[in-house]
């Protein structure tokens, strides 16, 4: 698969302790890198390299989404179920990035036309007064589909299937999936589960309570603070996230790896 490595952007998030260095090392392996930290990105480039968790990938995905930029991370958080390579690698990871033995998966992402939000992850959306529940009207293509009496509600994409939304209680979703899972945090009842929904289905969200505000973040950031109701729908363009063909890189070996999936216990 073909690669212009022309303009090559490393991107690190200072705050975590070695980033600039490693990002320094691997601008050593490519002839027209540069560094950044996070707050400088850079608005053009042909490919991404980020050093960071995965909190710094997402930030970086809702930056060069707009422009069809791939995507690859170097993990220096904590679980880095995005970003898929160690500082240690960066030789054979150059090398492999070089010769083409990679692929680059689109992932779908998530907008919302009331603020212009994107996320990659997920979107939460919360009552403005934080310390009680919430009642909140899911509409779906403008047909109300219930009441959740909650702390909030979780839309996600398929890749933010194993973050916070698997938290609360939702499915794990392959991220060749087009679609969306609602997943309501901490509901009064037993009778609430997580929806799945096709990605062509437009979401609204209204509340009876007053003040009528919501709270509403794009993968944990972003706040923002809307009036009266919230709307979410496919973003029209994707994530690109360049994966390196390794025998045990595909989703169901990420799953197994890092999150131990329906692994027995060590005796």
């Amino acid at each position: 698969m073909e690669l212009s490595l022309e303009n090559t952007a490393v991107i690190y998030n200072p705050e975590i302790e070695g980033t600039q260095l490693v990002a320094q090392n691997i601008v050593k392996n490519f002839k027209n890198a540069f560094a950044h930290p996070l707050d400088k990105m850079p608005d053009e480039a042909d490919f991404v390299i980020v050093v960071g968790g995965d909190g710094t990938l997402l930030k970086c995905a809702r930056k060069y989404s707009e422009k069809d930029v791939p995507l690859f991370g170097f993990n220096m958080g904590r679980l880095g179920f995005l970003a898929q390579a160690m500082p240690a690698e960066i030789n054979s990871v150059v090398e492999k990035i070089k010769s083409g033995d990679f692929r680059i998966e689109k992932r779908i992402m998530l907008k919302c036309p009331t603020t212009g939000a994107i996320a990659l992850n997920d979107m939460v959306i919360r009552g403005a007064t934080f310390s009680r529940t919430s009642t909140l009207n899911l509409y779906i293509n403008g047909i109300k589909l219930c009441s959740y009496l909650a702390d909030g509600l979780i839309i996600s994409t398929p890749t933010g299937s194993t973050a916070y939304a698997l938290s609360a209680g939702g499915p794990i979703i392959s991220p060749n999936i087009e679609c969306f899972v609602v997943v309501p945090i901490c509901p009064h009842t037993l009778n609430a589960r997580p929806i799945v929904i096709p990605s062509c289905e437009y979401i609204k969200i209204t509340t009876p309570d007053a003040p009528k505000d919501f709270q509403i973040t794009a993968d944990g950031q972003d706040a923002k603070i809307i009036k009266n109701e919230i709307c979410v729908e496919k973003h029209d363009k994707y994530a690109r996230l360049l994966l390196l063909n390794n025998k045990e890189n595909h989703f169901y070996d990420v799953l197994r790896e890092k999150l131990h999936w329906g692994m027995a216990p060590n005796k």
